[in-house]
């Protein structure tokens, strides 16, 4: 479990300090405040030490093998022109610092780079162990469409779409999860099933389609609101979101009709349960208020952490986080939706 992110420099955070729940953390705040970036540092950090554990034979982590690794994957997540440019833009050399720190330990680490690092980034904190638990980042568009043969064209050509999208693909292509663990999964899917009107399948030949009562339907042929829960059963499907392990996801209010977002809100609670950490960035407040009713629910009995982003007069960003929703301050994302029903009802009471 990933305990607390420290982002000192980085991108529009001049010194910021996420402390985590173990369970769910929504991450709120208009567009520029750095929502995905907070997500990114995160998984890029934790994919990197993950993708080494998964490698037959791997070695111990040590500095050398750490600075290499850190420099690709942060490169690779966010595609800046070259690494110092994640620094924050300030006049003058920048040291930006990043320090993950977990419930074991053995996974602290900590790094640092100047905003004149073309690659080069300098290992403080070594864990002294891989992490063995899987993490899945999930961005704004759905991949189920773009699967069949992107892994072999990513991998041998030089394309600008970042990482996550080819680590999804990988996740998204695993086989099906059998044994003990079936029940669970079948609980956590049958709703999203539900909402879709049928089940994901994978054939041989590397394309998705949604299985409905009238037949096989290809996946590109369906709403692109349900591929995005299509997206989110697969992964359930191969119990990579089932028992601990580490979910990121952008926007999941994305091309979603607020139908669909109240099952997602519904399956991130429910994922949540099962001891995955979960990461969400928004600034919806239909979800946001969702994922509160949710979490209240007697069923769920969830006690989430919420941030609060929001720039400050020095161009930084300030980070409010809390238990509850009401005291991370105002978020001018949510005001403007609370404003236009104001507005909407000033308008109606005035025409009767």
């Amino acid at each position: 479990m990933l305990n607390r992110l420290n982002l000192k420099n980085f991108t529009v955070f001049q010194d910021a300090e996420f402390k985590f729940s173990k369970t769910l953390n929504v991450i709120v705040g208009e567009n520029g405040t750095g929502k995905t970036h907070v997500l990114k540092a995160a998984y890029a950090s934790i994919a990197a030490m993950y993708e080494e554990r998964r490698k037959v034979g791997h070695p111990p982590p040590t500095k050398t093998l750490l600075q290499s690794k850190i420099a690709d994957k942060l490169e690779n997540v966010f595609r800046p022109e070259y690494l110092g440019r994640l620094a924050r833009r300030r006049q003058g050399r920048e040291r930006c610092e990043v320090t993950l720190s977990f419930a074991r330990k053995v996974h602290d680490l900590s790094f640092a780079f100047a905003s004149n690092s073309k690659r080069e980034v300098g290992i403080g904190t070594t864990p002294s162990s891989w992490i063995t638990i899987p993490t899945a980042y999930l961005p704004t568009r759905e991949l189920l469409s773009i699967f069949p043969n992107f892994i072999p064209f990513y991998e041998g050509h030089y394309l600008e779409f970042e990482e996550t999208w080819r680590d999804m693909c990988a996740m998204l292509g695993r086989p099906l999860q059998r044994g003990p663990t079936e029940g669970r999964i079948k609980a956590l899917l049958e709703p999203l099933e539900k909402a879709m009107n049928g089940h994901v399948e994978l054939d041989r030949n590397g394309r998705f389609y949604l299985r409905t009562d009238e037949g096989r339907l290809e996946i590109p042929l369906v709403a692109e609101g349900q591929r995005k829960l299509a997206m989110l059963a697969r992964l359930i499907a191969t119990g990579a979101l089932l028992e601990q392990g580490y979910l990121f996801w952008d926007e999941p209010e994305a091309n979603l009709n607020p139908r669909l977002i109240k099952q997602v809100a519904q399956s991130i609670v429910d994922i949540s349960r099962t001891g995955v950490q979960v990461f969400i960035a928004t600034h919806s407040l239909f979800l946001l208020r969702e994922l509160e009713i949710q979490m209240a629910a007697p069923e769920a009995s969830l006690e989430g952490r919420f941030f609060g982003l929001r720039k400050i007069e020095d161009g930084s960003v300030c980070v409010d986080q809390s238990s509850s929703v009401s005291e991370i301050g105002d978020i001018a994302a949510l005001e403007e939706e609370l404003n236009q029903s104001d507005r909407y009802m000033a308008t109606q009471g005035a025409a009767l």
